[in-house]
């Protein structure tokens, strides 16, 4: 069964580009470590939320948006030992992260439904 890698981040409105830029660097090193599709969403419909909310969850302030991505892994054992060689990787450790990594969210999701 697919395994899944989400991720979420404040990042930048006015760097899109630059966001992009890193992320298709970043893709080309997740497929060479064996994943199959890394998708990458640009938020623009984020309500804030009282007690929660995207934006929240990453501290986004006014001038970021929130990027919600995922890497889809043939299975978790395919994806654990990827993972363990893409930050490895010295092009992975020099590549500069166009957000605060300290915001950043992640964690692995098993599949139970895709229809």
């Amino acid at each position: 069964m697919e395994y899944i890698d989400a991720f979420m981040a404040a990042v930048p409105k006015h760097d899109q580009r630059g966001y992009l830029d890193h992320a298709k660097q970043a893709a080309v090193l997740f497929k060479k470590y064996g994943a199959v599709r890394v998708v990458e969403n640009w938020g623009d419909d984020l309500p804030e939320g009282d007690l929660t909310s995207m934006p929240m969850a990453v501290q986004c302030q006014p001038n970021e948006t929130v990027v919600l991505s995922w890497v889809i892994w043939p299975s978790k054992a395919v994806r654990d030992e990827g993972m363990s060689k893409l930050f490895s990787d010295p092009e992975m450790q020099e590549m500069e992260l166009p957000f605060d990594s300290s915001r950043l969210i992640y964690g692995g999701f098993q599949v139970i439904m895709d229809e």
